[in-house]
């Protein structure tokens, strides 16, 4: 069930009033009921004294009733009518010995009291207080309990209670007293809160109504509330509310559908700068590419976005008399390339810029041109040696058989070497176009390693190269591409070869690191400056353009690896000094 306003301010009033006399019944109850009882414990405390002083005497100067239960119940029903309370006398061991309200049959048959809480405490203190309720004589008593001196070796105790029947009636009386004077101020209560909450609830009522006519449309609307309290003022401030909207409708309109079509009508990203050089407006796409927030629209552009180029750009725009077009970076998560279309647009002449993201369209151009641009470049050289070997062949084949052979083995090696560069570039090809599938599967290194060495045993013994390799027996299997492996493997070594003099060395080891196994290929060659190793596995780069071509290389090989290894999820590292030689580390996962 739904309650207004009016109902839950009656609730309200009358919970408040409820809880309140509900505490002060409590708290009175409770602090009525501690002071009788302190008032009748700090009298029992004295008559206590009385009573434990005689029965003290009575035992020093009558050894005999020591030992009588008569003698001892006897004192007790005295001591009893002497300080008009409860006594009990009661052993060191719990045993009653005598009680002025028990009969003395039935003291034989009672409970051992050395539990009892006020017995326990008198035990080790002065005295012992308790309250609770008593199944031998059916009320509610206070107790207090002290030792005495039954002999010279053993204690006893002496114990007086009194009914708290006063207090309980007492408590009742007030409680009594409280029930009728609350129901007495809650009908007061009832009655006031219902006509305060009907009055404020009216005036709200009035100003719901009128809130719901403005929210559906109806502008006309008034609240014709009269008054200087609150909700008068809500009542004014709704009103002229109304006459503001009424007023600026119309323009809000036609702001809103022209902001809402350029911002969703288009993907490219959108800045509009007023006159001021602040941000008047953007669009999601522009703020993806700048990594600001929608809270930058109205600030200066040199506070949301630090750009020397964009700012010089629409600078320059900002003059033009003309639309004009540039091309920016952006730098970020995601480094883009933008083109820009900047004109100056409404009667202000606001600058509204318009941003293309062609960072894909220009990478792609740069990789055609560098890839026809190189393609071109390796394919030039043997092409016009094997060109220039034929022509001169024509004349030397039956004039010199000596330059014949030297001319066929120059087109020999040059088509050699247009062989090896088409097979790397398909090699690459298929790798990077991820048609080239591997089949996992659990590859043996050291025979894969000797295999691979094998294929070059002409050229390391016309060179005379030592190749040592430091393989453990108990390597485990790896999880990897047989025919990728041995490809990688063969691309480093035979670099290995090549670029080392004569009579140098070339070491080969593995190892466990961690989850993998890393396999490291290291000669004492010439090395490499540390200048070009950020772009040694970058295709077509060579450090030493004439040699690598000289001694027939394609420029792809370390491309290659790096590709063939990635795919079978390791990782190529390479370190080298320049006079000491090169290290290349293939980190492969193990099974």
């Amino acid at each position: 069930m739904k309650l207004g306003i009016r109902a839950k301010l009656f609730l309200f009033s009358l919970g408040f009033i409820a809880i309140s006399l509900i505490v002060s019944d409590v708290y009175l109850s409770n602090s009525l009921k501690n002071y009788l009882e302190s008032q009748i414990q700090n009298d029992l405390l004295v008559r206590l004294e009385l009573v434990q002083h005689v029965v003290t005497s009575k035992v020093l100067t009558n050894a005999v009733i020591q030992k009588e239960t008569k003698t001892w119940d006897s004192i007790a029903d005295e001591l009893g009518k002497l300080a008009q309370a409860r006594v009990t006398i009661i052993n060191n061991t719990g045993i009653v010995l005598g009680d002025s309200e028990i009969p003395i049959a039935q003291i034989a048959t009672m409970e051992n009291h050395d539990k009892r809480p006020e017995i326990i405490t008198a035990l080790n203190n002065k005295y012992g207080v308790s309250s609770r309720y008593s199944t031998t004589i059916k009320s509610r008593l206070l107790y207090v309990a002290k030792t005495f001196a039954i002999n010279q070796t053993d204690k006893g105790f002496v114990r007086l209670a009194l009914p708290l029947i006063e207090i309980d009636a007492s408590i009742a009386a007030l409680r009594r007293l409280l029930l009728w004077a609350s129901l007495l101020t809650l009908i007061v209560a009832i009655v006031l809160s219902a006509g305060a909450t009907q009055l404020a609830s009216r005036s709200v009522r009035a100003l719901t109504t009128t809130a719901k006519k403005m929210a559906a449309g109806d502008l006309s609307a008034r609240t014709n509330i009269t008054g200087h309290d609150e909700l008068a003022a809500l009542g004014y401030a709704l009103t002229e509310l109304a006459t503001n909207l009424s007023r600026s409708l119309t323009d809000l309109r036609s702001e809103r559908d022209l902001q809402s079509g350029i911002l969703t009508g288009m993907r490219e990203g959108i800045l509009l700068i007023d006159k001021k050089g602040a941000i008047a407006l953007t669009n999601p796409a522009f703020r993806e590419m700048f990594l600001i927030s929608k809270d930058s629209e109205g600030k200066p552009l040199l506070d949301a976005i630090r750009h020397a180029e964009l700012k010089s750009f629409l600078d320059h725009a900002a003059q033009a008399q003309a639309a004009i077009t540039g091309e920016i970076s952006a730098a970020g998560l995601k480094p883009r390339r933008l083109l820009l279309h900047a004109a100056k647009v409404g009667f202000n002449d606001d600058l509204l810029c318009v941003f293309f993201d062609v960072t894909d369209i220009r990478r792609l151009e740069s990789l055609r041109k560098n890839f026809v641009a190189n393609v071109s470049h390796e394919l030039r050289t043997p092409v016009a040696c094997v060109r220039s070997a034929l022509e001169t062949l024509q004349y030397a084949i039956n004039n010199d058989p000596k330059a014949t052979a030297d001319f066929i083995e120059i087109i020999e090696r040059n088509t050699e070497r247009l062989h090896h560069l088409i097979e790397d570039l398909l090699d690459l090809s298929h790798i990077e176009s991820q048609q080239f599938s591997l089949n996992f599967e659990s590859v043996a290194l050291i025979s894969t390693l000797q295999k691979t060495i094998g294929f070059f045993a002409n050229q390391i013994d016309s060179k005379n190269i030592k190749i040592t390799t430091d393989i453990p027996e108990n390597l485990p299997m790896l999880r990897a591409d047989h025919r990728a492996l041995e490809q990688a493997l063969s691309n480093l070594i035979d670099n290995a070869i090549k670029y080392c003099p004569s009579n140098s060395e070339i070491s080969i080891s593995a190892a466990i690191i961690e989850k993998n196994i890393r396999i490291t290929i290291a000669d004492n060659g010439p090395g490499i400056e540390a200048k070009h190793l950020p772009r040694l596995f970058e295709r077509f780069y060579r450090v030493d353009t004439g040699r690598s071509r000289e001694l027939g290389g394609t420029g792809l090989g370390l491309s290659i690896v790096k590709h063939l290894i990635e795919a079978m999820g390791g990782k190529i590292l390479v370190e080298s000094i320049v006079g000491k030689g090169t290290k290349f580390e293939l980190l492969i996962p193990l099974i």
